[in-house]
């Protein structure tokens, strides 16, 4: 960007393809050249091979000279551009970034960016209960664009992009009519919901929107119309019921739910004031959580959904019941509940069952984990692995979990002692895995499922067990009779005796057939109990004291209803290790079109034979992920499933690679060998999309790499496991660091790949040194160095040194330090990687500031800022820009250091590092308390407040307090506060 902040360029994406240099609208050439500009434009900085650019504006038919034309293209553009550029000198706007082009999209502008700024603005004061101003940033957002996003720019990448433009539109759209019923403004919003929704049929959200504001108009026979209708519509174009969401709204309609008659209360702008939240910084003084917890009141709710059609279980229930003291209050005392008994016997159902009647006596939140105690895999949670997810949603950032079982236990034992949780863990393999699990301290209660009979909970804990059996014969025919309809049941008496007996009163097993039958409402239950006596096998998983409760039937019947496809697909997903199975997942499994799948994957659960826990997500109950094992051990060959297998990890690999290259764009990274599969891989438009891969599929990850090396793709695994560093390492996750590149320098060292070995050691190494392990990582990062150099890879070589620099100064060997960072900047200014060696100048500058001398420190991240300039790189440049307000400050010269530490804080909300946006505005804050300036070292602060909580980071708690100083303070002039 320009020193007066002016860009030169201003581009429209969200109509035709137009450009502006000033006022005066600048022509942008024949389709194809524009086709080449809009890939760059949403590019978003990161480098576009010249394959990709062809593959784009052409597709499959690209004509001979496509590369050169493309190339073509580029050349005009530059010229367009930058008509003032002498020849030879190098763009400074389109630059060549190894075999393709970035566009510098930071000195330009574009309504497509002033788009995604106002829903990312309107997302944040919603949040913070500004829900008029988020209305006011919704309409401006909608009020953008003319036509169809990229309109006349030809090629597959556009047609694409406006589908998703067109996506993303409608999303904010729904998001503006959501805000308009929370402000009350319900009857104003029937027409445009009623159009909506006409021009949407099949789009569940617009229908839920319109329920409610014809139900809040007093419109209630209408609400209801209109979800009969979006049922039909459902039914007749996809064969489905409509969702739990939209069924939820349907529910309290039909119950007058005196809640849903009333909108949410709403901003400060509006006609009733918000509701602060714990923590948010008002003109009060804010309630300041305590060291480990959120900034604000965190009650996670982590119950999954109770099933619709529960049946029976009165003793049960009646005896779970009696664990708790009369009244609507928690347990004065510590309470375990332990739910255990043989498989498909209905356990979670009656234990999430239970935990839905009695959340409401636990005000702090519940907590929920599937332990996989039985996963056939062998891949069970352990229970460090538990409590690091308890601890995240119980408000302590990744960063700040603490190595090692007994720490990680003592911290979460610590944040219960004041809180009354409701604890819900699922399929235990042992006492073993649940002990650490168990609060220290009255208040909460915890329900343990398993298979087993926890008996050494019972001698050591006092936990209360429970048994239940098969249901009953008059709970088999409730079953029944909800799902089927009594009409149905009352029918065929003798064919409903005969299911009941073969599925041997088996709530799982009932459950798939009353499924099947309902989706087939013309079968007589007659020929379905004849089904189950022709296939009646054995499913060993099912098998108890009892020989008649035997259910491989059930599920080779169902399994057998299934199409052809869906049978595969079923087969398939037995394969996938992680503990649940995105669809993008299923569709590298599958090998099919993502249409395709995603209707294969409604097929299935539909049939119960998967289970859709979220949106796009997928798990399988344990006996029909051992049943489809089995299956694809017997139906498919070898060669089948390694082929499955082989997509499923390129598409992991280049999804995590594509996602690395997102997060940091310009750091050289490790080459891919060509694909043989075909399976696509995701693709992301910017950091936060990447973000929010990485982090939904962490554990998947991680159970990815150790998979991958198990079963002989050792190459995979360690390259996957390298395109996790960089995530890995900002987010703090360390642990996993040190386990997946551990298992990828065992798989680089089979295939005996010195330059894997060099990536897996050099992940180590910065995992042992963030955790404070010198001597391991100084042994990692030494023989990363040696494999490095005998390979002749100087990046890599660049990589190390700088690890190695790191460690010296968390060591406090800062001479060995620079002399490190010196060999790297000499490395990457060989090769010519003015990006490495920027990111080289700001930590030597770091480590100057760290030795005392801040005018070196000064000159070395001036010269790193230009090259982050010269690059068009606004993280790197946010970063020096913090380093050199830091070294300001530490002189004495405060006006410069809060200048730029202002401009660090506004890239870095550019970029949308909020914690480090942050982090710079704490260091802003002390800045001026320096030259005693309250008034804007307050502001400063809450704004860094503001975004901690939001976060749900434990800084806060410092950030609060400082901001308590400031109030106590009687006046005078204060000392630099440093860092």
């Amino acid at each position: 960007m320009e020193e007066s902040g002016i860009k030169p360029f201003r581009f429209s994406l969200l109509g035709p393809l137009r450009a502006w240099r000033g006022s005066a609208e600048v022509a942008l050439g024949p389709p194809q050249q524009r086709a080449v500009l809009a890939m760059l434009l949403l590019g978003r900085g990161q480098a576009i091979g010249v394959a990709e650019l062809v593959a784009g504006v052409w597709g499959a038919t690209a004509p001979r000279g496509a590369v050169a034309m493309v190339r073509t293209y580029v050349s005009r553009l530059r010229k367009l551009f930058e008509p003032e550029r002498a020849p030879g000198l190098p763009s400074g706007l389109l630059v060549s970034i190894g075999d393709g082009y970035a566009l510098r999209t930071d000195r330009v502008s574009s309504d497509l960016a002033e788009f995604e700024a106002a829903v990312t603005r309107a997302e944040r004061l919603r949040a913070a209960g500004d829900a008029a101003g988020a209305l006011h940033s919704l309409r401006t957002a909608l009020a953008a664009g003319d036509g169809a996003a990229l309109a006349s720019v030809p090629g597959p990448y556009a047609d694409s992009a406006r589908t998703a433009f067109a996506e993303r539109r409608l999303r904010a759209l729904e998001s503006r009519l959501s805000v308009e019923l929370e402000l009350g403004r319900h009857e104003a919003a029937v027409p445009e919901l009623l159009a909506l929704r006409d021009a949407h049929p099949l789009r569940e959200a617009v229908s839920e929107l319109l329920l409610t504001a014809l139900y809040r108009s007093g419109r209630q026979a209408e609400a209801l119309e209109a979800y009969a209708s979006t049922r039909r519509v459902l039914a007749d174009e996809l064969g489905i019921d409509p969702g739990p969401s939209l069924r939820a709204v349907h529910a309290r309609i039909l119950a007058a739910d005196p809640a849903l008659a009333r909108p949410a209360p709403h901003g400060p702008s509006g006609d009733t004031a918000a509701p602060q939240r714990p923590g948010q910084v008002t003109g009060a003084e804010p309630d300041f959580p305590s060291p480990g917890r959120r900034a604000g009141v965190v009650s996670p709710a982590q119950l999954p959904a109770d099933l619709p059609l529960f049946t029976g279980r009165r003793t049960e229930l009646d005896y779970l019941s009696g664990l708790l003291p009369a009244g609507d209050g928690p347990p004065g005392t510590a309470v375990v509940g332990v739910v255990d008994g043989m498989a498909g016997s209905g356990k979670t159902a009656l234990a999430v069952h239970w935990a839905h009647r009695i959340a409401h006596r636990f005000p702090d939140g519940s907590l929920h984990v599937n332990l996989r105690g039985y996963d056939p895999s062998g891949s069970r949670v352990c229970p460090g692995t538990a409590i690091e997810m308890f601890l995240v949603a119980l408000g302590v950032t990744p960063q700040a979990v603490p190595e090692g079982l007994d720490a990680q236990a003592a911290l979460y034992r610590s944040i219960l002692a004041d809180r009354r949780v409701l604890i819900v863990l699922d399929n235990a393999r042992d006492a073993e895995q649940v002990r650490p699990l168990l609060p220290g301290t009255p208040g909460s209660l915890v329900i343990v499922t398993s298979r087993n009979r926890l008996g050494g909970l019972v001698a050591k804990h006092g936990a209360h067990p429970l048994t239940p059996g098969l249901l009953s014969t008059e709970e088999s025919y409730e079953l029944l009779s909800r799902r089927l309809g009594g009409a149905r049941v009352d029918a065929e008496p003798a064919a409903v005796a005969a299911i009941v007996e073969l599925c041997a009163r088996l709530p799982l097993a009932l459950a798939i057939v009353a499924a099947r039958a309902a989706h087939h409402p013309g079968f007589r239950l007659a020929d379905i109990a004849q089904e189950l006596r022709y296939h009646h096998g054995s499913l060993d998983a099912f098998v108890g004291e009892d020989p008649g409760t035997d259910a491989r039937a059930v599920f080779s019947w169902s399994y057998r209803a299934l199409s052809p496809e869906a049978a595969g697909l079923f087969r398939r997903l037995a394969l996938h290790p992680g503990p649940d199975i995105t669809t993008a997942a299923a569709v590298a499994l599958a090998g099919a079109p993502p249409r395709g799948v995603r209707a294969l994957l409604t097929e299935l659960t539909g049939a119960s034979l998967l289970i859709e826990r979220a949106p796009g997500r997928f798990v399988f109950h344990d006996l029909l992920r051992a049943y489809s094992g089995e299956l694809a051990d017997v139906e498919d060959g070898e060669s089948a499933r390694g082929a499955a297998v082989l997509r499923m990890h390129d598409h992991f690999l280049r999804t995590a690679h594509n996602a690395s290259s997102v997060l940091d764009p310009f750091r050289e990274s490790i080459a891919l060998p060509p694909s043989t599969t075909g399976s696509a891989p995701l693709r992301f438009n910017d950091r936060a999309e990447a973000t929010t891969w990485l982090r939904t599929e962490r554990y998947v990850l991680g159970a990815i790499v150790e998979h991958a090396a198990a079963h002989g793709y050792d190459e995979h695994a360690w390259r996957t496991a390298a395109a996790l560093d960089v995530y890995f390492n900002r987010l703090g996750f360390w642990h996993d660091l040190l386990k997946i590149n551990a298992v990828a320098l065992a798989a680089a060292q089979r295939l005996g790949d010195r330059i894997g070995q060099a990536y897996s050691l050099c992940g180590l190494g910065v995992a042992h040194s963030q955790l404070n392990h010198a001597r391991p990582a100084a042994d990692c990062l030494e023989r990363a160095l040696d494999l490095f150099r005998a390979e002749g890879d100087p990046f890599g070589q660049a990589r190390v040194h700088r690890g190695l620099a790191y460690l010296g100064n968390r060591t406090d060997r800062r001479p060995a330090a620079l002399d490190h960072y010196a060999l790297a900047r000499a490395l990457f200014r060989a090769e010519g990687d003015r990006n490495g060696e920027a990111g080289v100048l700001n930590q030597v500058a770091w480590t100057y500031i760290l030795i005392g001398d801040h005018e070196k420190a000064l000159d070395c991240g001036r010269e790193g800022l230009a090259l982050y300039d010269e690059m068009g790189d606004p993280y790197g440049a946010a970063s020096t820009q913090d380093t050199i307000g830091y070294a300001y400050h530490h002189l004495g010269q405060y006006p410069e250091a809060i200048e730029h530490f202002k401009r660090s804080a506004r890239l870095f909300a550019v970029t949308g590092d909020h914690y480090l946006e942050a982090d710079v505005l704490r260091h802003l804050g002390d800045a001026h308390r320096a030259t005693g300036d309250r008034d804007a070292a307050r502001e400063a602060l809450r704004s860094a407040l503001a975004l901690l909580a939001e976060l749900g980071h434990p800084d806060a708690d410092e950030v609060g307090a400082v901001l308590r100083e400031i109030d106590g303070d009687s006046g005078g002039p204060e000392a630099p506060t440093g860092s």
